[in-house]
């Protein structure tokens, strides 16, 4: 089983970023029959890498691809938009290791959580600076496969 997350800032800028997310997850999805992707759900990029592994499960049914959503905290959400994230995410997990931790810093350590255990991230990271940033740079510390999208 191979396990992706994604990192990249909230607002996108590049008109072909997903052509660039939809090779990518191609080229990984390559590598084995079993997969994982692991999103956080936070901005537009976020959101257009799950809609590309949506599409990657339509067009290859004969593979095993699980999209789980990863929250650092319970968000009024889940049941005001109980449809979206039904449709959207095979499943929704709250890590336990977050379950005491100040909400403050929930994102952070549900990030550095999700990188853990991925073995690739698709970044799209523009700025130095920010919660994109410091998760391309906790993975590259964690020496993990990066496919830079910039």
């Amino acid at each position: 089983m191979i396990t992706c997350t994604f990192a990249g800032h909230r607002d996108i800028f590049n008109a072909n970023i997903r052509y660039l997310i939809d090779e990518a997850i191609e080229n990984i999805l390559k590598k084995d029959d079993t997969f994982l992707f692991y999103s956080g759900d936070m901005g537009d990029f976020d959101k257009m890498c799950s809609s590309s592994v949506r599409a990657a499960q339509k067009r290859h049914p004969e593979l095993n691809i699980k999209l789980v959503l990863v929250l650092p905290y319970m968000i009024k959400k889940l049941n005001t938009d109980k449809d979206y994230y039904e449709k959207m995410f095979d499943s929704i997990i709250i890590p336990v290791e977050l379950a005491e931790v100040y909400y403050k810093s929930a994102i952070t350590k549900r990030n550095r959580w999700i990188i853990q255990r991925s073995d690739y991230l698709i970044s799209y990271v523009y700025k130095d600076f920010g919660g994109a940033f410091t998760t391309l740079k906790y993975a590259e510390k964690l020496n993990k496969n990066i496919i830079y999208l910039c």
